[in-house]
């Protein structure tokens, strides 16, 4: 593996970059997010489309085509209608993380016995925080706050990527 540890830098570059464009144009890049959930979505549904016709002796057709029906609609809608769709999965990201971080903040006070409990707690604001404040700007801030994740984890995957492969060649 050490061999290829330039591969592992060029990939980092590379999606530094398209974190960078993706910084530049947050719109953009949070309908490319949605594009992206919406294709899978509908692919999703499509195979349990299939699967309901594959297995449509083993009982529960209905369910499999209302499953693969809801999963396909749900794609479809977020290429017809992306800005409402961001909207949509803004405020559920929001939601989870609220609910993540109270539950990391419950569960940092049930470790309190242990050593590193308050990094836990700590953890657990940051995240209800997080989940807060998107609250609070929806449902106006669902234009960019998508894309501004895409735009951070591909500079934070292009970063883990640069290191590693420096690392992994000393």
């Amino acid at each position: 593996m050490a061999g290829k540890w330039a591969w592992f830098v060029a990939l980092g570059v590379l999606l530094i970059m398209a974190g960078g464009i993706a910084f530049g144009n947050l719109l953009m890049a949070t309908v490319a997010s949605v594009y992206y959930v919406g294709l899978i979505m509908l692919i999703g549904g499509l195979l349990n489309l299939a699967q309901a016709y594959q297995v449509k002796d083993w009982g529960g057709f209905l369910f499999w085509v209302l499953s693969g029906g809801l999963y396909a609609a749900a794609g479809l809608f977020a290429f017809i209608n992306p800005l409402l769709a961001s909207s949509i999965l803004t405020i559920l990201m929001a939601i989870a993380l609220i609910v993540a971080g109270a539950f990391r903040i419950w569960v940092g006070f049930r470790l309190s016995p242990l050593g590193g409990w308050g990094w836990i707690v700590i953890g657990g604001l940051v995240t209800l925080i997080a989940g807060l404040v998107i609250a609070a700007g929806w449902p106006v801030d669902s234009l960019w706050i998508l894309g501004l994740f895409l735009a951070v984890d591909l500079v934070m995957q292009g970063l883990a990527l640069i290191a590693f492969g420096v690392l992994v060649k000393s």
